[in-house]
């Protein structure tokens, strides 16, 4: 009974422990929420803004450029998965990995080729053990995302755009990202990044009640679009990270939660376990002295005859 008492015992100082840590874990990530929430809400009404004008340039000209333009036949495809380095978020990853595999097959039955390329450790995991072609991958940054790596995934992005498909190139790029709704939801969702859906933007924009600017092009509507082209990919790209940033800090402080109060709640059924076991050791040990004085008892009356 003794040695089930120390099991007890030593499993409780173990589940405490872990508590300490998952309790730690839990106000990180609620600090680090509120950082990525603010840079959520800084830079979405540049992105939206941007939109706004790539759109305006685009519904005023006749040029035709792939930031505004759909190829007649769309033979190749760029998905860009943003996921997070490091784990502990719940069902954060595979959501979006999720939603980024089904993305991928509507493409290939639409008889597309898919060029895959990928934000993070563990989506780069997921395809990796799955010996799937990734086409470019980065991590490292997915907690604190900045403007600079934003440009950096963007780049080759830009580029495959620019490459006529013969060369390697895609007509299309989509996004599979986790929006950030609130502190409790975080939603996995795939957006087309380019070209640019110029009746979508327009009929949101109706809906709103607001009207497109006017511009004037100088030198021209081509060279203006060409300008915009990083910038819009960019800004986009930024965005969706900040928003998966927030999202997985959300589902860690979520997770964290959970399992502290799991082991809260373990503590107090090993403790009750440990005050059973101890309160059955006390009564052995009654029950064997009861015994043995009344044995002695016995013996000393016998002698006494």
């Amino acid at each position: 009974m003794g040695a089930q008492l120390r099991v007890y015992k030593r499993r409780i100082r173990s589940v405490t422990a872990t508590k300490k840590i998952t309790k730690a874990m839990e106000m990180i990530a609620a600090s680090r929420v509120v950082k990525a929430q603010r840079k959520v809400a800084a830079s979405t009404p540049y992105a939206t803004e941007l939109t706004r004008a790539v759109t305006a340039v685009g519904t005023g000209s006749n040029t035709k450029h792939p930031l505004t333009t759909q190829a007649e036949t769309v033979t190749r495809s760029a998905v860009l998965l943003l996921t997070s380095d490091r784990g502990l978020a719940g069902a954060f990853n595979s959501n979006a990995i999720k939603a980024a595999e089904q993305l991928t097959e509507r493409l290939e039955r639409e008889g597309k080729q898919v060029d895959t390329y990928i934000v993070g450790r563990r989506g780069l995991a997921h395809y990796n053990f799955r010996e799937r072609k990734v086409a470019e991958s980065w991590t490292g940054f997915t907690d604190e995302p900045t403007y600079a790596d934003a440009k950096k995934v963007a780049a080759p992005l830009i580029e495959a755009i620019e490459t006529d498909t013969a060369d390697g190139g895609v007509d299309e790029i989509h996004i599979v990202f986790t929006e950030f709704v609130s502190m409790m939801t975080q939603t996995a969702l795939d957006d087309r990044l380019l070209p640019l859906s110029l009746d979508e933007v327009a009929q949101e924009s109706a809906t709103k009640d607001e009207i497109l600017p006017l511009y004037d092009f100088e030198p021209s509507a081509e060279d203006v679009l060409d300008a915009l082209l990083p910038r819009y990919v960019e800004s986009r790209i930024y965005n969706a990270l900040l928003q998966s940033a927030a999202s997985k800090h959300a589902a860690t402080r979520r997770a964290m939660k959970s399992a502290t109060d799991n082991a809260g709640e373990l503590i107090e059924t090993l403790s009750r376990l440990a005050n059973a076991a101890r309160q059955a050791e006390i009564t052995q040990e009654i029950s064997e002295i009861v015994g043995g004085s009344a044995a002695l008892a016995d013996a000393t009356a016998g002698s006494d005859r």
